[in-house]
């Protein structure tokens, strides 16, 4: 009885320690199962759906890898918050870091009368002090402001090619912004005049290295006009300008209104600048205008403030006073009036003193008439000669006295007033000068007119017959790039660049092609040219590519050969990625095996981004956009 009571009390034990490990099993499975449950929730709805979660009794294992570590730690700190802290296991790894991005490179180089100051960031590999040495001997000692900072990185590819263009472009450029980039230069400046604008332009595309992208904005102000000067006169002919200069548009618009409003049908257009002299410049010529109108012929001239009217010979008084006082009253202020009506000459037996010049199409100037004295003779042949050439010049005057004292000036402003044509005539008499000729200069008018204004003064008047012809090209011109183009298609299109079978050298029949093309090349003024090698889609695609890049080498290697100066031009293989026809065909795929010629026009839209504004943000990984494009 006893051990059956003792082995029912020790069974009762044991199925009570049974059925406890039972219960607790299930419990440990429910906390496990609802631990894991609610951290998962949590995990993806904060968006960590990378993170793997596994329970194991009371502690919870994190898995998975985190893209950073602040990711990884704000996945932690997010279990924590739902189950205890100390029950959270981390095993979760990190996506190894690519390291910092290199900066963007970037340099503004900024030059005026004060001098030259750099601002921007530079790879360590680039010699500051070379730099900044350069940039002295531009500006002078003591007048660069280096404001530079570098960084330990390489230089990005393309950097130092566009900061030695640059240095070199700033030479050219004494009022300009220059922005520096890899393999990019953006230039703003202020050129003289729209000529010396064309020629810088020119001749900066001219120095660009092969694949450097630039980016050019050169301006031309408006000149200053001195003296400011407008003559407009009416004859048999009808009413023409032989002079007009405007501030503004307005101004000229006002001017040319009042002219076609008084007759005149012809074209002409007012030279816009700097130096009126009243803000109600177009208000007097308006009304110089009109007066002249009304008398019916003469010329009105304005020189600064200064306004002279000669009305016909033959203009009734009456009449002339009438309009002239009615000028001199509503003239503003500032302007002066000199009104001139001429007196009918008188045949005194002795003719009218008169000294003339005359200018032929081959050079030779004839100097006739009379002379106030011996000193004026010799002054004036020398005049000529300076002017004309020593050997053009061929004197015949004779000394008169009792001539005007200013005949010595009108002779002198007369010859060098002649001087403004290819072929002509100038005659000074006491009481007048007139100018008939050729010019080659659009601007020889208004130029002689401002000359006259200014040497003979308001009192004097002057007669202008000038006539414009577009000078003759010379013989040694250089071709125009769109010329230089269209010549190189012509010939390719007649007899195109073939090459050996499956190779890059040139075949021996195309000598006579690149023959041609060196030729052409050598009379382009300054032309960016792309040589591009195109083949068909036979073969490897990798191995097309390389085989065009070789060819389009090789064909600026032969130019180079022919003594072609090829600093402006690149070479660039593109495979079979532009076909010009089917591959289908034998004919298509001869087509399509090909050198062309492009122009490589510089970009106009030049970023506004400063490099201070590069530098307040991290740059992006991403590539910059291409802003050079090839002519079609």
């Amino acid at each position: 009885m006893h051990l059956s009571s003792l082995l029912i009390s020790g069974l009762t034990f044991v199925a009570a320690a049974a059925l406890s490990l039972v219960v607790a099993g299930f419990a440990v499975t429910g906390i496990e199962a609802g631990s894991e449950t609610a951290v998962r929730r949590a995990l993806d709805k904060a968006g960590y759906t990378w993170a793997e979660v596994t329970a194991n009794g009371l502690r919870v294992i994190l898995n998975g890898t985190a893209p950073d570590e602040a990711t990884r730690f704000g996945a932690i700190s997010l279990v924590g918050g739902v189950v205890d802290a100390a029950r959270v296991i981390d095993d979760m790894q990190v996506t190894p870091s690519k390291g910092i991005a290199p900066p963007r490179f970037s340099a503004e180089i900024l030059r005026n009368d004060s001098g030259i100051s750099i601002i921007g960031l530079i790879p360590r590999a680039t010699d500051r002090e070379t730099v900044i040495t350069e940039l002295n001997t531009i500006a002078g000692a003591d007048q660069v402001a280096d404001l530079l900072e570098t960084a330990n990185y390489s230089a990005q590819k393309g950097w130092m090619p566009a900061m030695d263009y640059a240095l070199e472009a700033l030479s050219l450029l004494p009022r300009s912004k220059i922005s520096v980039e890899a393999g990019k230069v953006s230039i703003t400046a202020i050129s003289d005049s729209v000529a010396a604008k064309e020629q810088i332009e020119k001749r900066l595309s001219r120095m660009a290295p092969a694949g450097l992208r630039l980016s050019l904005d050169i301006a031309a102000p408006r000149p200053v006009i001195a003296p400011f000067t407008l003559r407009y006169s009416i004859d048999g002919s009808g009413g023409h300008f032989d002079a007009c200069s405007a501030e503004s548009e307005l101004s000229r618009n006002r001017i040319l209104r009042a002219a076609k409003k008084a007759g005149f049908d012809g074209e002409t257009d007012c030279i816009i600048g700097m130096g009126v002299p009243s803000p109600n410049w177009a208000r007097a010529a308006e009304l110089g205008i009109a007066a002249l109108s009304e008398l019916g012929a003469g010329s009105v001239t304005l020189a600064n403030a200064d306004m002279t009217l000669v009305a016909a010979e033959g203009t009734a008084p009456a009449l002339f006073d009438h309009i002239i006082g009615e000028l001199e009253n509503a003239l503003p202020q500032v302007f002066a009036l000199h009104a001139v009506l001429p007196v009918p000459e008188t045949d005194t037996g002795g003719g009218t003193p008169e000294f003339t010049a005359t200018l032929s199409p081959e050079g030779q100037v004839q100097l006739r008439g009379r002379i106030s004295d011996e000193a004026l003779r010799q002054i004036s042949s020398s005049y000529a000669k300076a002017r004309f050439g020593s050997d053009n010049v061929h004197s015949a005057t004779r000394v008169v006295e009792d001539l005007p004292a200013d005949w010595s000036l009108r002779v002198l402003a007369g010859l060098e007033a002649l001087s403004f044509l290819q072929r002509g005539a100038v005659s000074v008499m006491p009481d007048s000068l007139s100018l008939r000729g050729m010019s080659h200069r659009e601007d020889a008018p208004a130029e002689i007119a401002k000359l006259l204004s200014a040497k003979l003064g308001e009192a004097e008047s002057y007669e202008l017959n000038i006539s414009y012809e577009q000078p003759p090209e010379p013989a040694d011109k250089p071709m125009s790039p769109d010329r230089c183009e269209a010549e190189l298609a012509a010939v390719q299109a007649d007899s195109k660049i073939t090459f050996e079978p499956g190779s890059a050298t040139v075949a021996a029949g195309s000598r006579d092609t690149l023959d041609q093309i060196a030729d052409i090349l050598s009379r382009c003024d300054g032309v960016r040219l792309e040589i591009q090698g195109h083949t068909d889609s036979q073969g490897r695609e990798e191995m097309n590519q390389s085989l065009s890049q070789s060819r389009a080498q090789s064909v600026l290697n032969e130019l180079r050969s022919r003594r072609v100066i090829t600093s402006s031009f690149t070479a660039k293989g593109y495979g079979e990625s532009t076909p010009i026809a089917t591959n289908d065909t034998q004919e298509g795929r001869e087509a399509n095996r090909r050198i062309e010629f492009r122009r490589i026009l510089p970009a106009n839209d030049a970023s506004s981004e400063t490099t201070l504004d590069a530098a307040a943000s991290v740059p992006e990984a991403a590539p910059d956009s291409e802003q050079e494009t090839s002519g079609q």
